[in-house]
């Protein structure tokens, strides 16, 4: 992924990349490639039943002729930043490390651009290897307003995506996400209450709070990602512009009543407008 004999120093290879240099420099042991198989197996199973755990995951994996133990999918779980969806008990109490804010969606009618915006991190398989792909999403247009690619799960890229969307495309009024470190953390908090925006967070494990950022990583993944074993992130990156670019300007979607998002998000001056962004 990175040439770090080539003309561009790693820094620059990096920034081109959109990739944090933390995890460049670092010299981790590389994932074994049965544990890549699985772990794209894990990920394909959390997107069809998002209830399940480690446990129900393994079982599923043995049936299908997979060995591989409940705590071996646990950990290979928590490496790609995946847990079991489902109401938990005491999830008002607020994190240690960070502070909880309540979830502010519930029967709220959202109907217009930049009232509700969301945001969330999925793993992203390759031929070897993998990325994480965060992604800042318009709730009312289903644009992609922002997203950045990392190999590791640092502060700068999902800093990087919200910085990209506020510059392009102002505030919103609610900012929705769900309880993960990287948005319960000083810096992620002080961006969004600098902007004065309201800040929303899903109660924990209850994926139906960001259903609709869900539904992105589903159509994402099912029409891109599981397509093409990307070889190195320059790739992915290649294909995911070209993909997003697609889904926000040429993509009809059903439940916009077959418009686009930028046609919903930029409305009668589309035209005017879609230039500039």
């Amino acid at each position: 992924m990175i040439n770090r004999g080539g003309k561009l120093s790693v820094q620059r290879q990096c920034e081109l990349l959109d990739l944090n240099r933390t995890g460049v420099y670092d010299t981790p042991r590389p994932v074994p490639e049965e544990d890549l198989r699985l772990m794209r197996r894990i990920d394909e199973l959390h997107l069809k039943y998002p209830d399940y755990g480690a446990r129900r995951i393994a079982r599923q994996l043995g049936r299908e002729g997979l060995d591989a133990g409940r705590l071996h999918v646990g950990t290979l779980m928590r490496r790609m930043g995946l847990e079991a969806r489902y109401r938990k008990p005491h999830t008002s109490i607020p994190a240690r490390e960070g502070t909880i804010y309540p979830y502010l969606l519930e029967g709220v009618s959202i109907e217009r651009p930049n009232q509700v915006w969301a945001t969330d991190i999925s793993y992203l398989p390759m031929a070897h290897g993998f990325l994480y792909l965060t992604a800042i999403l318009d709730i009312a247009s289903r644009k992609v307003l922002a997203w950045r690619l990392s190999n590791t799960l640092t502060t700068d890229f999902y800093l990087a995506a919200l910085d990209e969307a506020l510059a392009r495309f102002g505030t919103p009024e609610i900012f929705n996400s769900d309880q993960g470190a990287q948005y319960t953390s000083e810096d992620w908090l002080d961006r969004l209450k600098n902007t004065g925006c309201r800040i929303s967070m899903d109660g924990k494990g209850r994926w139906v709070d960001n259903v609709f950022i869900e539904r992105l990583w589903r159509s994402v993944k099912y029409e891109e990602v599981y397509l093409h074993a990307y070889r190195d992130g320059r790739e992915a990156q290649r294909q995911l512009a070209a993909y997003f670019d697609t889904y926000n300007r040429r993509r009809l979607h059903q439940s916009l009543d077959d418009q686009t998002p930028d046609e919903v998000y930029f409305g009668t001056r589309i035209d005017e407008l879609a230039v500039v962004a």
